[in-house]
């Protein structure tokens, strides 16, 4: 808003940002809950474009129809976004990836009329996809401003903004902006040394090669059973939605599944808005024997349940 001067912000539905005033501000998966405070007259909410449960094909279809329904939104409010933010793989909203030429689609129109693009990067960053190291690059599009977090630091409290050199230069008029912990040199040195091993141990092309497994895994389970809906992500950032009989979120079982799942050690989360997509981002660590442990506790449990 500094950058742009214009006061609303597009978001996705179901998206997460952070959970300070601002960052619930504009995530729908906080404004939107039960105790949340609503959604503000300047955020502007679009559809979440997941291609499962929707009956169009993720072979630019339902991007395309996303994009209009964003499209129609932008031009409702043409000449006031100042800002389009999405994570590249909603994590919250069940670890979906955005429908493929969706944000091809999106970033130029939100550009067109004067407002920034961010790509949230905090949860999908630094090689977990496996095929890319940042989620941005999965769908063919350059940020305006790109945001870092959590992984950065591999557990140390570090982040980040990426940006232009024109959008940085806007924060030199008006008040100072700063922070009191802005370029720590011990978190500096963190971050780097992050970096370093991620390299040094190869560990995008070890996301990317044990991720490429388990999903294997996972399929030749739901082969077997129509439980599990979807299985979709890229590298060890995946989302396993569960069903009942007719296709409808079956939060119940995904709930018994990640508590037997724990009583086996094996540690998962649920989310999504029924709560019943099972995700799955263990530590980039992980291996193909421990995909092997995973996937049979789930067919144990599936199988007796």
């Amino acid at each position: 808003m500094n950058h742009t001067r214009k006061n609303k912000l597009m978001v996705l539905e179901h998206g997460y940002h952070g959970n300070t005033q601002l960052g619930i501000s504009i995530s729908a998966y906080k404004y939107n809950h039960q105790e949340g405070p609503g959604r503000q007259e300047n955020v502007i909410q679009v559809p979440l474009p997941k291609t499962f449960g929707s009956t169009l094909k993720d072979d630019g279809q339902a991007g395309n129809y996303f994009a209009d329904l964003a499209i129609s939104e932008i031009d409702r409010n043409k000449k006031q976004i100042a800002a389009f933010i999405a994570e590249p793989i909603v994590g919250c909203g069940g670890q979906v990836p955005l429908a493929k030429g969706y944000l091809k689609e999106i970033y130029p129109k939100i550009r067109e009329q004067g407002g920034v693009c961010i790509s949230d990067e905090v949860q999908v960053g630094f090689g977990r996809l496996g095929d890319f190291f940042w989620g941005f690059e999965m769908h063919g599009i350059i940020p305006d401003i790109v945001i870092l977090g959590k992984p950065m630091g591999n557990g140390h409290p570090i982040g980040a903004v990426i940006t232009t050199h024109e959008i940085a230069k806007s924060f030199e008029s008006g008040p100072e902006f700063f922070s009191s912990f802005g370029g720590n040199p011990v978190s500096c040195a963190i971050g780097k040394a992050v970096l370093e091993v991620i390299e040094e141990e190869n560990l995008q092309q070890h996301a990317k090669e044990t991720g490429n497994h388990l999903v294997h895994l996972l399929k030749e389970i739901q082969s077997k059973h129509c439980e599990i809906g979807d299985v979709r992500g890229n590298g060890l950032f995946l989302g396993v939605e569960i069903v009942d009989n007719e296709g409808k979120p079956n939060t119940i079982l995904a709930s018994q599944l990640k508590n037997l799942l724990r009583k086996n050690n094996i540690l998962i989360s649920t989310d999504g808005p029924y709560d019943n997509v099972l995700k799955i981002k263990p530590p980039l660590s992980f291996t193909k024997s421990d995909c092997e442990v995973l996937t049979q506790s789930m067919l144990s449990i599936l199988t007796d349940s």
